[in-house]
């Protein structure tokens, strides 16, 4: 494996199914998608190439960025939307913040502690139905508006995952014909895990000013770490831990939008967090990972409208259900050094931009398994075939961190053999992985994007 690595060195919004939706209406669906009507009106059909001319030319067009704002007892959720909203409205958005449905239906006299099993089971599933119907609410008028629009959601349909064993979990999923692909990753955008001040700031851990909160630290840690847990797999989800003070924690979480918009922030908020890349020489057995993730991984690069910018498509899924993501990259602007703009598709306009593939490139395969370890978040990339022998046998390890020296290495996974840091190498960029020609002959070889 080393000798294979040694020689390779030397060379916006999505419009999702409704998550109540019944299998037959699904396949229903997907059969209209996948076979579409002869009956389209050419001026429906011209309307569509000009939609994906616009998406996959990076122009820029209306958002509706909904993104959900979770975490343990006393993590500053409150604090955070209130400081997001003023930070957008200020750059002229539109922002929404959606009530934690928990909050409200507790605050009418609700105590778990009364409630028998069968009681609290009932509870948390219709928990679940009137928060995606109080969403639904929100996302409907984004849709609407004529500005870009923020939806601040205070927690997710996932956290209720959070309060439920895994079997119970997995029995309401099924009776209701929920799947954690809708639910996850095609309903939000975003994910912010803000870490209880319970874990890291215990000081400043308090529940006097909370009418529904009554946990101890040791409760709220373990509370916290369950909420996180139920959002591992999300594609964008960025924990905001308390290694900062409070002030910094929160520009921490603006930020972290900011850079998945692909806002220019310049210089409003101090850059903290960066993309790290690691090499891994081998997967480990299942056994030494904490609770993960996989999902299977396609890549297709398409072309784009000039030589510094690259375009492409991600189809990512699990069982059979999927998300798609077509993103733009652009080389250094305003002091940047990369800008990212991600949109997510419906099925119909992903096939179509399909289309649009550079043959200059292979498709990229990959397994990606994603973790939680020490309240950092992990994406590990296992390269599959079929793929250029380059990257048979490649492991890659990314991450977000504000961290360096000692405490980036100390946060680490310790059960990973990690070779050594490759962030910002182009021998280990994707869009050159995935070149068919030779590197030492090709003019596509992108060295950098600044």
């Amino acid at each position: 494996m080393r000798q294979q690595l040694n020689k390779m060195e030397s060379t916006v919004a999505v419009k999702g199914s409704e998550i109540e939706a019944a299998k037959p209406k699904e396949q229903h669906e997907k059969n209209k998608i996948d076979s579409p009507s002869p009956n389209n009106s050419k001026l429906e059909t011209i309307h569509q190439a000009a939609q994906l001319s616009k998406i996959n030319n990076g122009d820029q067009q209306k958002r509706v960025y909904k993104i959900v704002l979770t975490g343990g007892p006393c993590g500053g959720k409150t604090t955070g939307q209130s400081r997001m909203c003023t930070f957008f409205e200020n750059l002229g958005w539109k922002v929404f913040r959606v009530p934690e449905t928990a909050t409200v239906l507790l605050g009418g006299g609700i105590k778990f502690s009364d409630l028998t099993e069968k009681e609290a089971y009932k509870f948390q599933e219709n928990l679940i139905r009137t928060m995606i119907q109080i969403e639904n609410t929100y996302f409907e008028l984004g849709k609407s508006s004529k500005r870009n629009c923020l939806i601040i959601c205070d927690r997710g349909v996932m956290d209720a995952s959070a309060y439920i064993s895994r079997k119970k979990w997995e029995r309401m999923l099924a009776s209701n014909n929920w799947n954690p692909i809708e639910m996850r990753d095609n309903r939000y955008n975003q994910i912010l895990h803000l870490v209880s001040a319970a874990n890291g700031a215990e000081e400043f851990y308090s529940t006097e000013e909370h009418a529904c909160r009554s946990e101890c630290v040791d409760v709220a840690r373990e509370l916290d770490y369950k909420s996180a847990a139920a959002w591992v797999g999300h594609p964008y989800f960025d924990v905001i831990d308390n290694s900062t003070n409070f002030e910094t924690k929160m520009n921490r979480m603006i930020e972290s939008v900011c850079q998945k918009v692909g806002i220019d922030i310049g210089d409003r908020l101090q850059a903290t967090s960066r993309k790290l890349k690691y090499l891994v020489a081998s997967l480990p057995t299942d056994s030494n990972f904490p609770p993960f993730q996989d999902f299977d991984v396609e890549h297709h690069y398409l072309q784009s409208s000039g030589p510094k910018v690259q375009a492409r498509l991600r189809k990512r899924g699990q069982n059979n259900h999927w998300s798609y993501i077509h993103t733009i990259r652009r080389p250094d602007v305003h002091g940047q050094s990369r800008i990212e703009v991600k949109t997510q598709l419906t099925q119909r306009d992903y096939i179509n931009l399909l289309a649009q593939r550079d043959d200059a490139h292979f498709t990229i395969y990959k397994k990606r398994r994603c973790f939680l370890v020490n309240n950092q978040y992990f994406q590990l990339d296992i390269y599959k075939e079929p793929s250029h022998p380059r990257c048979k046998g490649l492991i890659l390890l990314e991450t977000y961190s504000s961290l360096s020296g000692d405490a980036l290495k100390n946060c680490l996974p310790k059960f990973l053999d990690i070779v050594k840091e490759v962030t910002g190498d182009p021998l280990y960029s994707m869009f050159n992985l995935s070149l068919k020609e030779d590197w030492s002959i090709t003019k596509k070889f992108c060295h950098s994007l600044q």
